[in-house]
């Protein structure tokens, strides 16, 4: 099947033989070698290749242009830092598969018929999830955009550049947007139920998005001796950010909400340096919103700070019609998700939107352990060639 020859190909891209997790972040070295990739499979396939005003790109089985609005699979490429092999790619190599599973069974779409690749969906270097999606749908304001910075003080614009675009197209594409009549991501499940079923399908359908955001936590001090500095006289910010974590915990637990602060920047981070300043990112999502918020509240006041938040997404329900039409056509169970994805971003800007999601036997993402059995990637994409027969 050729999706396993292509799985090979994009094995050993931004791996870590380390750790066995993948580096794989917007507009550096390994993402050009992952577009390269996917821009010499749609050639290979005779689709025509786009690229919309963020770089997002776009693979296209017939013309959007003169045929209306088309049917789009994808997701994306890139990683968090030391994450797994499925997240996005499983989505656009399925894709790839499940064409080339149509045209071996003769069959053609009766509309346009699309891959997309969306740029920086983990917003794993800039901070900001789901970029490329939110840029072309307005929900990503450019010149924040483009001022955002990584851990080296490279911006969006330099690093965009850098990789041979131009930072100053970028901006919400209509034209883009107009060729998508719906959008259907396959994706690796990042939970349990699927496999909690025994017995069950290896494919399910998802229900909808929690709302879910990222706060930035300014923790500030004074740097000192840590040798010769009597704990009286200190000014440490890594005690309202033991404070923070605890409260973070504890208040998701009291709100049914999950929340982590799994990123910080501590200066000058030395070993035998009270830290001046420690900068701590929260992630905080749950069922319903007003916990969200209670949450992010609780962990300011116990850090003593205000949470600055850097993005914020509200629940997302898929298309009702589509989600239910997909569900009766796979006899798949229908499911959550706490895990932000370009399908929602695309569906709350009005598109019609589904996903699938992939039984993953350790339950477990963003993570070298993260998998899926090749049996059910091979499952998967069936799935969704199916899907296509049924919306194309």
């Amino acid at each position: 099947m050729t999706f396993d020859g292509m799985w090979a190909d994009l094995h050993p891209v931004g791996r870590d033989a380390r750790s066995g997790g993948y580096r794989r972040f917007a507009w550096t070295g390994e993402d050009a070698a992952l577009r390269e990739w996917f821009t010499g499979e749609a050639g290979a396939r005779g689709l025509e290749l786009t690229a919309d005003r963020a770089g997002n790109l776009w693979a296209w089985w017939g013309d959007p242009d003169a045929d209306g609005p088309g049917l789009v699979l994808g997701s994306h490429l890139d990683s968090v830092p030391d994450g797994g092999a499925f997240d996005g790619p499983l989505g656009v190599v399925s894709a790839l598969a499940a064409v080339d599973a149509l045209r071996a069974r003769g069959w053609t779409p009766g509309r346009p018929l699309g891959i997309a690749v969306f740029a920086d969906e983990e917003g794993a270097r800039f901070g900001v999830a789901c970029a490329g999606s939110r840029i072309i749908t307005g929900a990503l304001d450019p010149d924040r955009a483009r001022s955002l910075t990584d851990a080296d003080g490279t911006t969006v614009a330099e690093a965009m550049a850098a990789a041979g675009l131009d930072p100053h197209h970028v901006g919400p594409d209509a034209e883009a947007l107009r060729r998508v009549g719906a959008f259907v991501e396959l994706h690796v499940e990042q939970g349990r139920a699927l496999v909690d079923d025994p017995g069950g399908p290896p494919v399910g359908v998802a229900s909808a998005i929690w709302p879910h955001g990222r706060w930035r936590l300014d923790l500030r001090g004074r740097a000192d001796h840590a040798g010769t500095t009597r704990l009286a006289d200190r000014d440490d910010p890594m005690l309202h950010l033991a404070e923070a974590v605890i409260a973070a915990r504890r208040a998701a637990g009291e709100h049914d909400a999950l929340a982590t602060i799994g990123k910080l920047r501590v200066e000058p981070n030395g070993v035998n340096a009270i830290p001046s300043r420690v900068t701590a990112w929260l992630d905080a999502r749950g069922p319903a919103e007003a916990d969200v918020r209670s949450v992010v509240a609780a962990v300011g006041a116990a850090a003593g700070t205000e949470p600055v938040e850097e993005s914020w997404t509200g629940a997302t329900a898929f298309d009702a019609g589509l989600r239910d039409r997909l569900a009766g056509l796979l006899a798949a169970p229908v499911l959550p998700t706490g895990a932000g994805h370009d399908a929602g971003i695309l569906s709350a800007a009005g598109i019609p939107t589904a996903m699938l999601f992939v039984r993953n036997p350790t339950g477990v993402s963003h993570s070298p352990q993260e998998h899926a059995d090749p049996e059910d990637c091979h499952r998967g994409v069936d799935a969704l060639a199916r899907v296509v027969e049924e919306l194309g």
